[in-house]
């Protein structure tokens, strides 16, 4: 089986090519039909997120490219969410700290253990959980620019909660007693 060209593989592509779509449609977006095409094209984003996952596990699609493609287009899909919703909502630019210090001591951390040759097993479930509420949080603010700010923010709370759970987790999947960083195998994906 060609380990490059899976159902997978081209879902984390698809959500890729799907980040410029998104912050022009956004940026773009005048009339509440646009903003809820660019809240759709996030939602379809983030579904085809959940499948990727689930079919490279049940078909055995898993290869080293899908590992390295998911997260890109995970982190970048939020990165630039994020970053296109604080021009109408400045208060989300909080979460947008958050977010870059974590992602941040991530790559910091993964190139270190890749560097020693070795790298977390997988995500973890906690990253899991804030990628989920924060995508949720984020497909409402988009699709519903004129929220009041207290709705704003009843979206940014739990977002940055699920978001400082996940880095401190990360943390010490890194350096804690338990830390959950193994030797790399590598397959070939042919």
């Amino acid at each position: 089986m060609n380990r490059i060209i899976t159902v997978p593989n081209i879902l984390s592509i698809i959500r890729i090519v799907l980040i410029p779509v998104y912050a022009v449609m956004y940026v773009r977006a005048d009339t509440t039909a646009d903003y809820i095409l660019a809240g759709g094209i996030l939602a379809f984003s983030c579904i085809t997120d959940l499948f990727d996952g689930w079919i490279a596990r049940r078909f055995d699609q898993i290869s080293n490219l899908g590992k390295a493609l998911d997260p890109i287009a995970d982190k970048a899909t939020q990165g630039v969410v994020l970053i296109c919703a604080t021009s109408r909502h400045p208060a989300l630019w909080c979460l947008v700290g958050l977010f870059a210090l974590k992602e941040g001591f991530q790559l910091v951390m993964g190139c270190w253990y890749l560097r020693k040759k070795q790298m977390l097993s997988g995500a973890l479930m906690t990253g899991k959980i804030c990628t989920t509420v924060l995508f949720v949080c984020m497909i409402i603010i988009v699709c519903f620019p004129n929220l009041p700010d207290i709705a704003v923010y009843a979206m940014i709370v739990p977002s940055a909660v699920f978001m400082a759970i996940s880095f401190v987790s990360y943390i010490l999947a890194y350096f804690g007693k338990n830390k959950k960083v193994e030797d790399i195998v590598l397959k070939k994906d042919t």
